[in-house]
């Protein structure tokens, strides 16, 4: 086991924050401090090779630095409301929304803990009754019996 799978997903972030030895690691620091704050049971994870992850009841966000600005990826954006405008990507596929904060951006953490708080309510009416479904019988596994091998 590497150093960088021997600890926990939060540890993780943080060393993250602390590489990022500019302003996107305050950018990001500000970002997930905004989340946090905005419910006591989210939970972060580290996912997809090397992101910060925030989920309650199904993901939340996806943060990333990148060159020039930090995008704060919203899971299911696009069925959010955005009464401040946060959402300023170029991703306006059906699901997903994002937000790009680029150097000199102030982070509204109000209106990010509101956005926040609309993915949590998202997330418990829409993906928490989808695990309450019944398993699906077509999507049974079939066991190859020993005489089947031989056929082939």
């Amino acid at each position: 086991m590497n150093a960088e799978n021997s600890i926990n997903p939060s540890e993780r972030i943080d060393q993250a924050i602390a590489e990022l030895a500019d302003w996107r690691g305050e950018a990001l620091a500000s970002i997930r401090k905004s989340i946090l704050a905005a419910d006591a049971a989210i939970v972060e994870d580290w996912k997809w090779m090397g992101s910060p992850a925030w989920s309650r009841d199904g993901l939340i966000a996806v943060g990333d630095a990148h060159k020039a600005k930090v995008k704060l990826t919203f899971a299911y954006g696009a069925s959010l409301p955005d009464p401040d405008a946060l959402f300023n990507g170029k991703d306006n596929g059906k699901t997903r929304r994002s937000i790009d904060v680029i150097e000199g951006d102030a982070i509204n953490s109000g209106a990010l803990q509101t956005l926040v708080r609309a993915a949590i309510a998202y997330n418990l009416a829409n993906l928490k009754k989808n695990t309450n479904k019944k398993p699906d019988t077509k999507a049974k596994a079939t066991a190859k019996s020993p005489s089947a091998d031989k056929a082939s």
